[in-house]
């Protein structure tokens, strides 16, 4: 399966620079993530991230 956006608490699936976005697409702004991690919790509900371009 070859996801394009996920939650927080799913796990990283590869070392990458990844954007937060909150439920209305805002950009919460970017951080490096390592393979194997979790993505971080967010402030808002409905948050998602994106592997960065």
């Amino acid at each position: 399966m070859n996801k394009t956006q996920w939650t927080p608490g799913d796990i990283v699936p590869e070392s990458a620079t990844y954007v937060a976005f909150d439920a209305k697409g805002h950009n919460g702004g970017s951080l490096y993530l390592e393979k194997g991690k979790r993505f971080p919790a967010t402030q808002h509900s409905g948050s998602y991230y994106k592997k960065g371009e």
